[in-house]
């Protein structure tokens, strides 16, 4: 089982390995070649930086979040289906289990939470 230090360390030490063969070398150009590090030929030391692939910015589905969510205030025993047809109906193209998703992260997946939701949203003062 590997933990965090682990891949560190591994990190490291490849790249303390790249750096003394780049010394003996006496070229960086050549080091990048012989161990396959395209990143630093083409980014100089920030090359040797851990480069996280991905998105960096919120999911562009989380923009509907907020949609979906005051829907389930106005019809909230809707089920996620139903949910999921309504909102293409007003042009937000959103999976079911996306839907699922959100209201899981929110704690309203069963029915009876989304309730309380709705009973919350209006013993709450208005500001």
């Amino acid at each position: 089982m590997t933990d965090n230090t682990t891949i560190a360390r591994k990190a490291a030490r490849r790249k303390l390995n790249h750096l003394e063969l780049a010394n003996d070398l006496g070229n960086v150009s050549e080091a990048c070649r012989r161990s396959s590090t395209r990143y630093t030929l083409s980014f100089g030391s920030q090359g040797l930086l851990d480069r996280f692939r991905g998105p960096r910015n919120p999911h562009p589905g989380r923009a509907t979040e907020e949609q979906q969510k005051d829907y389930c205030l106005e019809y909230r025993t809707h089920g996620a289906l139903r949910v999921n047809q309504q909102l293409t109906l007003r042009g937000s193209n959103i999976g079911v289990a996306a839907i699922r998703g959100i209201w899981q992260r929110h704690d309203l997946l069963p029915r009876y939470q989304r309730l309380l939701r709705l009973e919350r949203h209006y013993r709450a003062p208005n500001s």
